[in-house]
């Protein structure tokens, strides 16, 4: 099975794909699609770099030929105005994937961290390097590249039931400090 996880984003795009064969993850790769500058006002329109997503994305599909598309869940922002375009973002690489007859999934940011680095509030350089001890040594261009190989790597099945056992785990541990 092969795996292509997504962080989406109006300026930056992460991205990684990954070979699930058996207990194995194999990289295949990762990188950052640019879609405008990452200080200052963005220059370029948002509904150029939303287009930007979907041919990048669809370059990044015909080369490597997923199975599936893992993309990071909405979360709260505290700028509404970034929390839209985030939702934007995230709508034209989920469309690019239905376009190219991908199955989506979806993971919250604390569900990737959990899963990968055994912790849900874990920092973006704590994710990387637990991810270099997993698959070796890795040339990120930015968090964002190693974010998107996380999402991917998340979704293989040891790392899913894993994510699933803890996930239940802690639902009973609230259970018991909600009865104590």
């Amino acid at each position: 099975m092969r795996i292509l996880g997504v962080d989406p984003g109006s300026r930056l795009t992460g991205y990684g794909c990954v070979d699930s064969v058996g207990s194995k993850i194999q990289v295949v790769t990762h990188g950052v699609l640019k879609l405008a500058n990452t200080s200052g006002k963005a220059t370029i329109p948002l509904e150029e770099r939303l287009l930007s997503i979907y041919h990048g994305l669809t370059d990044v599909i015909e080369e490597t030929k997923p199975d599936i598309l893992v993309i990071e869940k909405v979360f709260f922002a505290k700028n509404a105005v970034s929390a839209l375009k985030l939702g934007q973002a995230r709508g034209a690489a989920i469309l690019t994937g239905m376009i190219h007859g991908l199955k989506i999934f979806e993971y919250s940011p604390n569900e990737v961290k959990l899963a990968i680095v055994g912790q849900g509030h874990a920092d973006k350089d704590q994710v990387a390097k637990m991810i270099e001890l997993m698959v070796g040594k890795q040339n990120f261009e930015t968090s964002d590249a190693s974010d998107g190989l996380a999402l991917a790597i998340c979704h293989h099945p040891f790392f899913s039931k894993k994510l699933d056992a803890l996930c239940k785990r802690f639902a009973e541990l609230a259970d018991c400090v909600r009865k104590a």
